[in-house]
């Protein structure tokens, strides 16, 4: 989220806006400038006692939030998670400036009610917004069937200069996935018993996993952190290190349930690197060609497996770069920020990018 909040923001001062980014931390408020951008950091109370509770997280900082807003004359207020929009709604009713809320997830009834006042917030949330936008297809009818609330749909934007390939391909064939192997959903585990499989085929594979932060936590999602032929790497966020794991990569893969969308697949197509992913949640709606990479139906080993093998074979094309990175393409970050900037004219009523909308 905290990528995705920078991206939009660097995106909009590159059209000559001049975004502000509200955040928390557990400090005095404090505002500075980082790159072109303005950032206020508002105190975030401890929030311990809540969470024990078993309230929703993230709620102690609304109100400075809310402050933040009213002390400014913002154009208008843009919220990544619930919690916030309550704050940007809340600014809506006091100053009649339009307020936006991206859901970034999908709002499984499970999850909602997984939480005190979750649901409510969400709700809440949802109907104080002007416009509510989720990043896929998949996410937009799930709020529909589960909340009966319309959203527009924004998929992520890559930044197609930070992830491009920046590395030959290893000499062995080489699997990555970047995801949190300590997170059930994230299927790590099933991956590892699919790569065992693979072995028997590709003896000399290998599979480069992300280092679990809570290695405990990733023993407990049937994560076998000494598998054979598993390479781990440092958990990062920076693009640099990405793209060249990507680009050393045969294939990236991700064989999560339940995610709304699936950037790490196309930052990996970005590299020109094929990709595999379950077909669930909203990766159906990147991985929408064989030419590209390979989608499984269902949560088994040996179907990934062999999805994997099948992928690999594709190395030998000398045109999969190209078409991975023309997919990728389709989510760029200028796209990613004009669909957005659409969104803030017709909410204020411009008719021209030279009119500065400020979220």
């Amino acid at each position: 989220m905290e990528r995705d909040a920078r991206d939009l923001s660097d995106g909009l001062i590159s059209h000559g806006h001049r975004p502000t980014l509200i955040t928390s931390h557990p400090g005095a408020p404090r505002q500075t400038l980082e790159n072109g951008l303005t950032v206020i950091r508002v105190p975030r109370p401890p929030q311990g006692l809540l969470l024990r509770a078993g309230f929703e997280s993230y709620l102690t900082h609304v109100p400075m939030s809310y402050l933040a807003l009213r002390t400014r004359g913002f154009d208008l207020a843009h919220a990544l998670y619930p919690t916030d929009a309550l704050a940007a709604a809340a600014w809506k009713r006091a100053s009649g400036c339009p307020a936006v809320l991206t859901y970034l997830g999908i709002p499984a009834a499970p999850w909602l009610d997984a939480a005190r006042l979750r649901r409510w917030i969400l709700v809440r949330a949802l109907h104080g917004c002007d416009a509510v936008v989720t990043i896929s297809r998949h996410a937009a009818d799930a709020l529909r069937s589960s909340l009966g609330h319309e959203a527009r749909v924004i998929p992520p934007g890559i930044d197609l200069t930070a992830f491009q390939r920046v590395a030959e391909r290893l000499p062995q064939p080489t699997i990555v996935c970047t995801a949190a192997a300590e997170v059930p959903r994230k299927n790590v585990g099933l991956l590892i018993a699919a790569f065992e499989r693979l072995r028997s085929r590709w003896p000399s594979a290998s599979l480069v996993l992300v280092r679990p932060q809570h290695p405990g936590r990733a023993t407990r999602a049937g994560v076998d952190l000494r598998a054979p032929g598993v390479r781990w790497i440092d958990p990062t966020e920076d693009p640099a290190v990405l793209a060249r794991v990507y680009s050393q990569a045969w294939v990236a893969v991700l064989p999560a349930t339940d995610e709304a969308f699936g950037k790490v697949l196309v930052e990996a197509l970005a590299c020109g690197t094929p990709v595999v992913g379950l077909a669930d949640g909203g990766i159906p709606e990147i991985i929408d060609r064989p030419e590209i990479g390979c989608l499984i139906e269902r949560s088994d080993a040996e179907a990934l497996a062999r999805a994997l093998a099948s992928v690999l074979e594709l190395e030998a094309d000398p045109a999969l770069a190209d078409r991975c990175r023309d997919r990728a393409a389709e989510f760029s970050l200028e796209l990613h920020v004009e669909r957005y900037l659409s969104l803030y004219r017709s909410l204020l009523g411009l008719r021209s990018a030279a009119e500065p909308a400020t979220p």
